[in-house]
Formats: structure tokens, C-alpha cells, sequence
């Protein structure tokens, strides 16, 4: 399946996407979609429907993120061999990650605004999973059985803010709009090789991330599992898993994005972004 919560801001509507990309209404099924709809139980409920007898959108609503409700952002850093190589950092041993605010999230393709004061503002498509199973202490065994399913995410950082003015990562990740997540949820089922997929990012029409999953150094269910030892994940919590090359700081010289700048994203299966960069 795959799961959209579309409508103006603040006011979305749960979705459905349909064989022929159409959206359908989901609303006399289900409140919303956040981690109650995307646990096991949810997910069996939801995919006992006939998506044919929903009824059509009409038109093409803004889309938002595809959960509400999470407790959590988590992002995954440097979990790939070539994006460590082209940043100079050494492969880590064990997972790097950190928490983007909450606040940070919207939709796949809302404006993303570059914060006041941001001099070196990048992107990084990335895969985010979001959980479905409250999960602590898991182990990579157990780990994918707590997963709902997989989005795109651009994990936009400020990287001035995050590597020079002191404190952790999480100061460069998470002015709002630097979490676009989505358009939809696809379901576990239907992407039974999250370690294999193309994923690629234009700036202005010119590719600048043309990498896979392949080349991620902690797998899908190391990186729930590893998260899971430090803090429990809750339904509809998000764990996104890091870039391949080819970000503005690893460019030669390094290039960053500019109020009106374009951006364009997406992942084998998952489906694409594209936003525009304006002044807070």
C-alpha cells in the first residue's frame, strides 16, 4: 500500500494511492494516519479495503507528510562509504545519529526556507523508515518486524550551523521544513529490498546525488535495532538513514543552496519530492 495524508496544512486527510496513482479517501476508515493506523493491527485493517470503492480525489491537493502524531525524528549520519569518503570522515564503527526537531517535518514538496543568518544550507536524500511496533531493546533479528514501511526524506542541514557554531548536529537539522518526508508510506511488503534502491537528487535540473542503498554501511534493521538500545521507538516514530555523495559540502568547491533554488528528489519505488528554497 501506499499511504498519504493530503490537504491544506494542519487540515490533512488520510489516503490512499490507488493502481492508476489516483488518491482515494480513506477518512470514513480511519482518523488519520499516525502510529495507531500504521501498527500491524492498522496496516491489516487498512488493506482489507477495496481501494476502488473509496472515493476519488479530485484535483491535486497539496501532500503532506505521510504520519502525524510521532514522537520522534531520528536521522542516521554518515551510514554511507562514499558520502564518509567525499565529507573525509573516517566509515564509523558503530552508527552515528541524532534527533531533527519534530518541527523540522512537512510535506514532500512545501517550501523549504533557508533560516536566518544560513551561509552553507545542503540537501541529502535519504530513506526514512517509520516504525509501527513500539521497539527497545530489539534485536536486528527482531528488528524489521517493527517496521510499517519506507519514505523519501531530504534531510536538509545547514552545515554551518551544524559543524562551526559549536553543540551537536542537531542545531544544523532542524529549522522547519528541513524534514520533507514522503508523499506516501510504502508498506514493508511492497519494498522487500530497502538494501537495493536506486535514490538520486537534482539541484536546478542538474543531478548532483546519484547513489544507492547499497552502499549503506548499517542496514535497515541494524539502524532500528541500534536506535532501540538507546531509546524505545514508538509507532510513527521516523528513523531516516543517511545520504550517498554527492551533497553540496562534499563538492569541490563546496556549493550550497540560494533562496529560489529548486530542488528535486527521489527513490526507486517511493516516489519523489521537489522544493523550492525561500527566506524565512
Amino acid at each position: 500500500m501506499k499511504l498519504l495524508r493530503y490537504g491544506a496544512l494542519g487540515q490533512e486527510k488520510p489516503g490512499i494511492l490507488d493502481s492508476a496513482g489516483k488518491i482515494r479517501d480513506l477518512s470514513a476508515h480511519v482518523k488519520d494516519l499516525d502510529g495507531t493506523a500504521y501498527s500491524p493491527e492498522g496496516l491489516k485493517k487498512l488493506a482489507a479495503i477495496d481501494v476502488n470503492s473509496l472515493p476519488a480525489v479530485s484535483g491535486s491537493p497539496r501532500i503532506g507528510a505521510p504520519v502525524t502524531g510521532m514522537s520522534k525524528f531520528v536521522a542516521i549520519g554518515l551510514n554511507f562509504a562514499d558520502h564518509a569518503a567525499e565529507t573525509g570522515s573516517s566509515v564509523p564503527t558503530e552508527p552515528i545519529f541524532f534527533l531533527k526537531a519534530n518541527t523540522s517535518l512537512c510535506g514532500p514538496n512545501d517550501n523549504v526556507e533557508k533560516p536566518r543568518g544560513s551561509t552553507k544550507l545542503d540537501w541529502e536524500v535519504e530513506l526514512a523508515i517509520i516504525i509501527g511496533t513500539r521497539a527497545k531493546y530489539v534485536t536486528e533479528a527482531q528488528a524489521m518486524d517493527h517496521v510499517a514501511g519506507y519514505c523519501v526524506c531530504n534531510d536538509v542541514s545547514e552545515r554551518n550551523f551544524q559543524l562551526e557554531r559549536l553543540g551537536q548536529w542537531t542545531k544544523g537539522k532542524s529549522h522547519d521544513t528541513f524534514g520533507p518526508v514522503g508523499p506516501w508510506l510504502v508498506t514493508k511488503d511492497e519494498v522487500p529490498n530497502p538494501g537495493s534502491l536506486g535514490m538520486w537528487l537534482d539541484v536546478n535540473g542538474k543531478r548532483c546525488q546519484n547513489g544507492s542503498t547499497k552502499t549503506m554501511i548499517f542496514s535497515v534493521a541494524k539502524a532500528v535495532s541500534y536506535v532501540s538500545q538507546f531509546m524505545t521507538l514508538l509507532p510513527g516514530d521516523i528513523v531516516t538513514t543517511g545520504t550517498p555523495p554527492g551533497v553540496g559540502l562534499g563538492m569541490k568547491p563546496p556549493k550550497f543552496l540560494e533562496v529560489g533554488d529548486e530542488v528535486a528528489l527521489g527513490i526507486e519505488g517511493l516516489g519523489e519530492q521537489r522544493q523550492k528554497i525561500v527566506a524565512a
